[in-house]
């Protein structure tokens, strides 16, 4: 099949076209527009396949990515392409409304024009599967209940509400016009390759250059951790096999608080880490408390058995053994990471359109 992977270039886009193109013999057209966040050396191991393609488009530019269906005739559709920073999107809604939103819009559009011209047999083999976030369900007290696929939608941040307008906008292609369509709903990915603003990588690189570690609030925050690569896995089989109008939520079964998390890197640098940097004792000394973030959650938990019982996915990864791969990753990919805070991983876009 020949699969179109809108955000290829980002964090959970980077890791399914490299499973697809490293354990399938499907063809990946990855349409990416590069934004700050998009680094297609994050690809660099698969991007010499003859299965691989890339275009550099904007998912709100319809002529554009009409002209990328039309050229090369995607059987199946993996819509990750976002702005998904919780702070920026608090800072600058704006882009968020945008890309989530309008080029959500703009994608169900082009793909349902190109889908009513396929002939019968493709037609009924074609998938629009739009991922999105536990985020939308908004957040959970500390003793509720795990979010289910039913679960009401309440966004708090203008990320999260942009997200939810996608899904609504999914489901009614759905109802309407018949597009077979799906929706997955992860919780918070971590895992090689991840961009170093989010909380993950920004405490290991911070710990490693002797800087503080700034939590939000008291560190209360409960997330549910997916290894991406257990994700990248999830969405390539609800892809090829989950049910027209269905949601999957994707959960990894390891609900830790921040305080928590970065509690488990200062540990694991301590057992895999190079030496510390000059003045630095402990790296659990380098925790620091700061004002909290304007209406951030307090719980996401996801109840993942609907995937399990009906598709059979469970996560390979325990949170333990995927910050272990993680952190090691970042150790033995300095140079990938050292071009991202630098800014030279611009210069692979470059001659980069297919």
């Amino acid at each position: 099949m020949n699969i179109l992977i809108t955000g290829g270039a980002g964090f959970i886009g980077s890791a399914l076209v490299r499973y697809i193109i490293e354990h399938t013999e499907h063809d990946v057209i990855n349409l990416d527009k590069l934004t700050y966040a998009g680094n297609l050396e994050s690809i660099a191991t698969v991007s010499a396949s003859s299965r691989y393609h890339f275009a550099q488009v904007d998912i709100c530019d319809a002529v554009k990515v009409s002209a990328v269906f039309n050229q090369f005739m995607p059987d199946i559709i993996i819509h990750l392409a976002a702005e998904s920073h919780v702070d920026r999107s608090i800072d600058g809604p704006g882009e968020f409304i945008k890309t989530n939103i309008v080029g959500t819009y703009v994608l169900l559009d082009v793909a349902k024009e190109y889908w009513n011209g396929l002939p019968d047999k493709k037609k009924a083999k074609f998938r629009f599967h739009y991922v999105s976030t536990d985020e939308v369900y908004g957040d959970l007290g500390h003793g509720d209940a795990l979010f289910t696929e039913e679960t009401a939608y309440d966004p708090s941040s203008p990320y999260s509400a942009s997200k939810a307008s996608s899904d609504h906008l999914v489901r009614a292609w759905q109802r309407t016009y018949g597009f077979p369509t799906v929706i997955t709903n992860c919780s918070n990915n971590y895992g090689p390759y991840h961009f170093p603003e989010k909380l993950i990588p920004h405490m290991i690189l911070n710990a490693l250059d002797g800087k503080p570690l700034p939590i939000y609030g008291d560190g209360s925050q409960v997330r549910d951790w997916l290894y991406v690569d257990d994700h990248a896995r999830a969405l390539y089989l609800v892809a090829t096999t989950g049910k027209i109008g269905e949601t999957y939520n994707i959960g990894g079964h390891n609900e830790k608080t921040n305080l928590q998390v970065v509690k488990t890197i200062c540990q694991l640098l301590d057992q895999h880490g190079p030496e510390k940097t000059q003045g630095v004792k402990d790296y659990l000394d380098l925790i620091t408390y700061v004002k909290d973030r304007p209406g951030h959650d307090l719980r996401y938990a996801i109840d993942a058995s609907k995937i399990e019982r009906e598709l059979g996915w469970v996560p390979q990864e325990t949170f333990e053994s995927g910050m272990i791969k993680t952190i090691c990753w970042y150790l033995e990919n300095r140079s990938w990471w050292q071009r991202v805070l630098n800014g030279d991983y611009k210069l692979s876009r470059l001659g980069a359109e297919d």
